[in-house]
């Protein structure tokens, strides 16, 4: 994995990121890879449609859960985002699937992951995207994803949620609101924040501003489920860290870096919804070739979910 200077000299300005940046490379070397290699291959699986739950570790969600169907745990193969785009989307065509998606992280990495699907649907662009929370809401993620529904009756469904990840939706928090200026290397992103403990949050409002941020969207992935045919499976891209202690070098850790393959970070829920009807799906290049939003606009939106340089 190639690592910038900024990102080097961000770990070097504090004990904790240099940690962190240790146990990164001692990973990233061991494992000959620049992902988890012991995670599942998501896009092999059996499903119609897959619905992300962005960075909802499996012990919140199992807690949490309302909706009906077998729930079990796997290993994703990536840590944050990025990762996880590596390990199922580089360098293959998926012609029978529509990814609806809110993260713009795919976007930001085209030309690395190389990667075609019959279409893509970026809610993170136009009016989709919600000005005031800074985010695209869950409700918005399944109105959105009904319509490709029944626009694509032969394609599965990949449905990328944004929650539980940040902002918190309900929450009287600020650090997580608003633009990161990334101009600066020193710049700080929102979970990197409270590790460093330029955040002084108790992890009690913390892990609660988390946890509702799930039930905010459960319900509208339950709609989801249950207007759309086929075998639905609700998963993570990743999951969390919490304060638990990160692996090889025993640092608290919050968020999700990449390269830390700790369980709290690759064990992800995988819900296998009930099902009557399976989509017939066919697979097919794309009806288009849809131009790449702005960078200007991909980078104002990762800002606006607290990435720095993921």
């Amino acid at each position: 994995m190639k690592v910038q200077r900024s990102q080097i000299r961000l770990g070097l300005s504090n004990p904790k990121l240099l940690a962190r940046k240790l146990s990164q490379f001692y990973n990233y070397r061991r494992s000959q890879s620049d992902y988890n290699p012991e995670g599942i291959d998501f896009m092999t699986q059996d499903w119609d449609c897959l619905t992300i739950l962005d960075a909802c570790r499996y012990d919140l969600f199992e807690s949490e859960n309302t909706i009906e169907g077998t729930l079990r745990k796997v290993v994703s193969r990536g840590s944050a985002t990025p990762e996880f785009l590596r390990g199922n989307f580089r360098d293959r065509e998926f012609l029978d699937t529509v990814y609806v998606t809110t993260n713009p992280m795919l976007q930001r990495h085209d030309s690395e992951i190389n990667t075609v699907f019959h279409e893509v649907i970026d809610l993170w662009a136009g009016d989709t995207w919600n000005d005031e929370h800074e985010t695209v809401l869950p409700e918005t993620v399944t109105r959105e994803a009904i319509k490709a529904a029944e626009e694509f009756p032969n394609k599965r469904l990949l449905v990328h949620y944004m929650q539980p990840h940040y902002p918190f939706l309900g929450a009287d928090t600020d650090f997580d609101k608003g633009h990161i200026d990334d101009s600066a290397a020193d710049d700080l992103t929102t979970w990197m924040q409270v590790m460093t403990g330029e955040v002084d949050i108790a992890h009690s409002d913390l892990l609660e501003a988390y946890t509702e941020n799930l039930r905010r969207a459960l319900p509208h992935v339950e709609e989801l489920v249950e207007n759309i045919t086929g075998k639905t499976v609700v998963t993570s891209d990743h999951g969390n860290m919490l304060g638990e202690r990160s692996s090889p070098i025993p640092i608290r850790e919050w968020g999700h870096p990449q390269g830390i393959w700790t369980d709290e970070l690759v064990c992800v829920p995988w819900l296998e919804t009930k099902w009557e009807k399976r989509r017939e799906v066919v697979s097919e290049p794309p009806d288009s070739e849809t131009a790449g939003s702005e960078s200007d606009a991909v980078e104002e939106r990762l800002e606006s979910l607290g990435y720095v340089d993921t």
